[in-house]
């Protein structure tokens, strides 16, 4: 049971990074991103194939340590989106939305269907865990968690600095008003591309987190609903704009998607085959709830008024 706990707070932590890297391009910039995917996927491929062994079963297998899988991650990710951000920007709302979505499909299908890359839809295996060789599993599980925490720390830590800054009051300008930011002189596409680039690194992050918990990846492991929608309805519970909020709404949100297993073993025997149906009802159920009683979510937007003047509730 504790094992279980540690598992919950460890992923609850990963999905919570993922979500402060939305929160920043959709609550804070404007940029409604579905691919989150991408670079999820990307992030957790590129620091498995960096510190995992050779393999012929794949490209690289550098056995690195894991804090260059983590860099490599971030690095690659960043990069990539630097790269999607010249076509992709120029699009806007639902638009940029749905674009996103493709790529990150694109990509996925195209890991899942070349085998020579990451070896398709077997993965990558093996993938190591700090410190697991040295504590042995039981309290490896520990040192990640508390790895886990203090990345997610200091990603809030860097995320709330940036939005309370000039730059993260040039960002709400151009969410709230992409024109009139322009007026005042700022670059719009590229404050929007810097918002893209950041929280896409991000999200790098948290694959590699993902990747080296698990220990074991493949293009399965990324569909839509677990890499992109829940993290979505975790920013729509805690509340856009709010970096508390996405944080607080990961963990319920997660909570909920593990603890329908329980409810599942009390279903009759003819549902219980269509587990992953009964979960994905739950959580259309939650965000049914939310957006009737509290379509702010449960912290609300906060409007950072000046670095002296403090913030009020929007």
């Amino acid at each position: 049971m504790l094992s279980y706990f540690i598992s919950y707070l460890v992923m609850a932590s990963t999905y919570s990074v993922a979500a402060l890297a939305l929160n920043l391009q959709w609550g804070f910039t404007g940029l409604m991103n579905f691919g989150i995917g991408t670079f999820y996927f990307v992030g957790a491929y590129a620091s498995a194939l960096l510190t995992t062994t050779a393999s012929p079963d794949y490209v690289g297998g550098f056995g690195m340590p894991f804090i260059v899988g983590l860099v490599g991650a971030m690095a690659i990710s960043g990069i990539l989106a630097y790269v999607l951000a010249y076509p992709a920007l120029k699009l806007r709302g639902g638009f940029f939305a749905i674009s996103m979505l493709a790529i990150s499909e694109t990509i996925r299908l195209i890991v899942k269907n070349e085998r020579w890359l990451t070896n398709g839809v077997w993965g990558i295996r093996g993938i190591p865990q700090p410190t697991r060789a040295l504590l042995g599993a039981n309290l490896a599980e520990w040192v990640y968690l508390g790895l886990a925490v203090a990345i997610l720390i200091i990603v809030y830590r860097l995320t709330e600095i940036g939005v309370r800054s000039p730059w993260g009051r040039v960002l709400n300008a151009v969410r709230e008003d992409e024109k009139m930011a322009e007026m005042s002189g700022k670059n719009s596409w590229h404050i929007r591309m810097q918002s893209f680039v950041f929280g896409s690194m991000i999200m790098g992050v948290a694959g590699a987190l993902y990747a080296h918990y698990i220990g074991f990846i493949s293009p399965s492991s990324f569909t839509p609903l677990m890499a992109t929608f829940i993290v979505w309805l975790m920013i729509l519970l805690g509340g856009t704009g709010s970096n508390k909020g996405v944080i607080v709404g990961a963990f319920v949100v997660w909570g909920v998607w593990i603890g329908s297993e329980f409810l599942i073993d009390f279903l009759p025997s003819g549902v219980t085959s269509k587990a992953g149906f009964v979960r994905m009802l739950l959580m259309g159920i939650l965000l049914d709830v939310i957006l009737l009683i509290r379509p702010q979510g449960l912290f609300g937007r906060e409007k950072v008024i000046s670095k002296l003047g403090g913030k009020s509730e929007m």
